[in-house]
């Protein structure tokens, strides 16, 4: 009693669980629309609410505290955190076509496992029962394999592809940071890998894609 629940939903746009859309379930909401997400306005974000007073008071902290004055006044201190209307109209354009850009992306993850799982080695990640993720990312672990290596031979044929986030009790600046972990997450980032994911794939880009990693598997 007496917590909030701000939901980081950064990534899961599109995504739900029972029926009920990620984002809706905390107190406060927040939507990232960064570069590489499933919508974006190249930078920004989102942020919901059903508090009509909590959702005021963070547009008047976004738009540099300014008290109801016909000069600048300020009693607190705010920020410039404001997108343009021209990239909010750009975000909003994007959420007429969010349901078929998640159906791609859940049918690029599709044909990446139809490929790939049958290596013993390769695991991907599960979705919980009840829920339907939007797949903006499809990345897996592999058990015996330097990930770096795979990334080695994409990269020879031009295709990117990335580690799996770095643990943030890695970083050198939070090094005396007070950590809880139990091996998870440096786990997932030593053996991670991210693969190509944009809903413009083609059948044969996801393709291409797997046969240079079943070469490096095989």
């Amino acid at each position: 009693e007496g917590i909030f629940l701000i939901e980081d939903a950064a990534e899961s746009l599109g995504a739900s669980y029972r029926g009920k859309e990620s984002g809706t379930f905390g107190d406060m909401g927040v939507f990232s629309f960064n570069g590489n997400k499933i919508l974006t306005t190249s930078g920004g974000g989102m942020l919901v609410s059903n508090n009509a007073a909590w959702i005021e008071r963070a547009r008047f902290f976004a738009t540099q505290a300014k008290e109801d004055a016909p000069y600048y006044e300020h009693e607190t201190y705010g920020y410039n955190y404001r997108m343009s209307n021209v990239l909010a109209a750009i975000g909003v354009a994007q959420m007429e076509v969010l349901g078929a850009r998640v159906g791609r992306r859940r049918e690029i993850f599709a044909r990446y496992t139809a490929a790939l799982e049958k290596y013993e080695e390769v695991t991907f990640m599960p979705e919980i029962a009840g829920s339907r993720g939007n797949r903006w990312l499809t990345t897996l672990t592999l058990e015996y394999t330097d990930p770096y290596t795979v990334m080695t031979a994409l990269s020879a044929e031009k295709i990117e592809s990335r580690p799996l986030w770095k643990p943030m009790h890695l970083q050198p600046l939070f090094k005396n940071a007070l950590v809880a972990a139990n091996g998870t997450s440096e786990k997932l980032f030593s053996k991670g890998l991210c693969l190509p994911s944009g809903s413009s794939m083609t059948d044969r880009d996801v393709d291409r894609v797997c046969s240079v990693i079943e070469k490096v598997l095989l």
